[in-house]
């Protein structure tokens, strides 16, 4: 099933949250943590226009989007102040999964056709105000463009008849969404966009209002038999194996690094707003309550997956942790250490981790004699030179057919490749962020 998608919108001027292109009135100096909010309760992507008026300010509205990425996991959709192809790059380097030109501009259409052959047309998108600049760039729109972003609602009838009558022949397999950018903050008049036409979602308007449960929203659509992306669990509460309080134990584990935080009980009305809401909800026997994590700590867990046992009288949850999971503070539950017995921690991602924060130690901390710290004092032109030299040991080696050389000089380079990372900027995770994405 193909789920028609909710789209906040994040309006970014001079390294704020504003509230549109017409009205810069300020809705947050951290549209890094909104968009962490959007992401949380419900949306399934975030459309952000940049609208700065120079290069300056050009450069701060990418650095946020950088940001942005890092800390969300749903899909980027980028506009605004794409001018040339060097700026499509810039906003899928910056992390964004699709990056929109103005049509109103007859050279961004010339353009549409050199950036989706560089990069696809699947990450190219048309930001258009009506059907007319559809009608100038016809021939491009199945051939070059993924997504249409309609900014002036008005001319959404109009415009989803011309994508009927241009976009749905069935012998041409590439298709072209539609997105309208709607003004309305009634969730009413939201909902009827969403049933009445053949979009592929919706941005804007009552998704940029104050009130962020999207779940809620979300809610009120299925009803109305609108396919939305809900928590919709695969195994009904009546399969599971419930202990003699009728409740199933669940272990959360956050969801990136799988540490443990916390153990709890669910009983059939958790488990029920657990998926309703998207937040962790628990039965406290000790209060004899439900109790959904982080409503008077602020310390939410928000659900990224839900896992049954092979005896389904467990639930393993993966989440997103904000804060401590501990009441006493700490970050996990499991704090207090029995017993160790020392061993070698070969998970791959750890060790690079492992040594990626002890190259960025090293360089906040220097020490004399370090061969890091010689690396970072020489600068970026000495890295680059270390790391081309360790590419051509991992050639040399790679001809060698003992295996051991060739496993020494990969090591090496990874090293320096990372004191590379260090300098630029660059996390293991939006290394592998973006190979997941690829």
């Amino acid at each position: 099933m193909e789920y028609k998608q909710i789209i906040p919108c994040i309006y970014l001027n001079n390294g704020l949250a504003v509230k549109s292109l017409h009205d810069r009135s300020k809705v947050s100096e951290d549209p890094v943590g909104l968009a962490s909010d959007y992401e949380n309760h419900g949306a399934d992507s975030i459309l952000i226009f940049d609208f700065s008026v120079n290069d300056a300010g050009h450069e701060k509205n990418l650095e946020i989007i950088k940001a942005i990425s890092r800390s969300v996991d749903i899909p980027l959709i980028g506009a605004g102040n794409v001018k040339r192809a060097e700026d499509i790059k810039k906003l899928l380097y910056a992390g964004c999964s699709v990056a929109a030109l103005n049509f109103s501009k007859q050279s961004n259409i010339e353009l549409a056709k050199e950036v989706s052959k560089r990069f696809g047309r699947e990450k190219i998108a048309a930001s258009v105000a009506d059907i007319s600049e559809l009608d100038a760039g016809e021939s491009e729109i199945k051939n070059y463009i993924g997504l249409v972003i309609l900014i002036n609602e008005a001319c959404l009838a109009e415009t989803d008849g011309w994508f009927k009558s241009h976009c749905s022949d069935n012998s041409n397999p590439m298709s072209v969404d539609l997105i309208p950018l709607l003004g309305t903050e009634s969730r009413h008049e939201a909902a009827a966009v969403l049933r009445t036409y053949d979009i592929a979602g919706i941005a804007g308007g009552i998704l940029d209002s104050s009130t962020k449960d999207f779940m809620d929203f979300k809610r009120q659509c299925k009803g109305l038999g609108i396919p939305v992306n809900t928590y919709d669990s695969k195994i009904a509460w009546d399969e599971f194996k419930l202990n003699a309080e009728g409740m199933v134990p669940v272990i959360v584990q956050d969801y990136k690094t799988n540490e443990v935080l916390m153990l709890a009980y669910m009983n059939r009305e958790a488990f029920d707003r657990t998926l309703a809401t998207g937040k962790m909800t628990y039965w406290s026997r000790s209060r004899n309550e439900l109790w959904t994590k982080g409503d008077t700590s602020g310390h939410y867990q928000f659900v990224k997956s839900l896992t049954a046992d092979c005896d389904k009288d467990t639930i393993l949850a993966k989440v997103l942790q904000i804060g401590a999971a501990c009441h006493t503070g700490e970050r996990s539950c499991f704090f207090n250490e029995m017993l160790s017995h020392e061993y070698n921690d070969v998970n791959p991602l750890k060790a690079f981790e492992r040594e990626y924060a002890a190259i960025v130690d090293r360089r906040e901390h220097p020490k004399e004699g370090s061969y890091t710290n010689y690396l970072f004092d020489k600068g970026i032109d000495k890295i680059l030179k270390k790391v081309g030299e360790e590419c051509t040991e991992i050639i040399i080696a790679a001809k060698n057919p003992d295996p051991e050389e060739l496993k020494y000089e990969l090591a090496d380079w990874l090293y320096h490749a990372m004191v590379l990372m260090v300098e630029r900027g660059v996390t293991w995770e939006d290394v592998t962020k973006e190979i997941s994405n690829r």
